[in-house]
């Protein structure tokens, strides 16, 4: 979901950049703004007790994130984090509930993004529960390649290391790896300068 930077300006919003690894917000935070990824990377992740992340979403350019807080009034759900130096717009939260009310286009939009974010969490509790990594594994990046998601249109490379599809999956990176490589053994994927490619 991308909303117009000049309207944004003109509703108020003001620009952040962070250096790499610097935390934007954390889980259970009180959310004060809306914001939007004007340049470089961000992940949003759970972090469990014994430091683990799950990965929730990576974050591009154009893409808003952290939303839900907007609409429920509830803490964040997860941290948000930059992975390199970021440039992010940020509209204090009633002034885009104002402008929610007065761009009702724009709401359907978040209405529209918010449900294929349920959809693949749905997704993801269905094939979490096979208890089989390489099905897991198949399942993540054939709804990635289908949704255009982390994988480019023309030549469909995978665009996440082993351990962003760890953290997505909650697997360990070396069943990834292991599960990637018999992959590639098996012709059913293709690996390329450690680049990770996905067939037709």
């Amino acid at each position: 979901m991308m909303i117009d930077e000049k309207l944004l300006i003109s509703w108020g919003a003001t620009y952040r950049t962070l250096e790499k690894n610097e935390v934007l917000f954390s889980e259970g935070m009180e959310c004060a703004y809306y914001y939007q990824l004007v340049d470089g990377q961000l992940k949003w992740v759970n972090i469990s007790d014994d430091g683990k992340e799950y990965l929730q979403r990576l974050i591009n350019p154009g893409e808003s994130f952290g939303e839900i807080p907007l609409f429920d009034d509830e803490p964040y759900a997860a941290s948000a984090f930059a992975l390199v130096k970021s440039t992010v717009i940020r509209l204090s939260k009633a002034s885009f509930q104002t402008l929610m009310k007065e761009h009702p286009e724009i709401h359907l939009q978040f209405s529209k993004r918010l449900a294929q974010l349920l959809r693949f969490k749905f997704f993801m509790l269905k094939e979490m529960s096979s208890n089989e990594p390489e099905k897991l594994v198949v399942a993540v990046l054939n709804y990635l390649k289908e949704t255009q998601q982390y994988v480019t249109s023309e030549d469909h490379l995978v665009q996440l290391t082993r351990q962003q599809i760890a953290d997505l999956t909650g697997l360990r990176v070396e069943t990834v790896i292991r599960v990637i490589r018999n992959l590639h053994l098996d012709g059913r994927l293709k690996i390329e300068n450690r680049k990770v490619f996905l067939f037709d």
